[in-house]
């Protein structure tokens, strides 16, 4: 019987038995980052999202923190896609070009 329930959570030799992590895979990048304006969900709020960079998670923190920075403005990183807050094209543009990345505008 091949059942998704059926894995072992306990047992009494070693205790509780943690589920093997599965690797995080980082989608590759087609060599331009991606930036859109995106409104909805947020109550109206504009927010800059920036996805298809191609770098692991350690790497889109220090980004985010460049741009968040750089803009004054606050944001997060969900996934593999860094949000900033506000409408900061233009400066988050350069400053992705500063770091080697081309840059393309997505949407409106």
């Amino acid at each position: 019987m091949n059942d998704n329930n059926s894995t072992l959570v306990y047992s009494t030799d070693s205790g509780r038995i943690k589920e093997q992590d599965k690797s995080n895979t980082i989608t590759p990048s087609d060599g331009f980052a991606k930036v859109r304006r995106e409104t909805k969900g947020r109550k109206g709020k504009g927010v800059i999202t920036i996805s298809g960079l191609g770098l692991d998670t350690a790497a889109l923190k220090d980004l985010a923190k460049k741009l968040k920075k750089t803009c004054g403005t606050g944001g997060s990183v969900v996934g593999e896609v860094i949000e900033v807050q506000g409408d900061k094209r233009d400066t988050i543009k350069q400053i992705l070009e500063k770091n080697g990345f081309k840059v393309k505008f997505i949407g409106g």
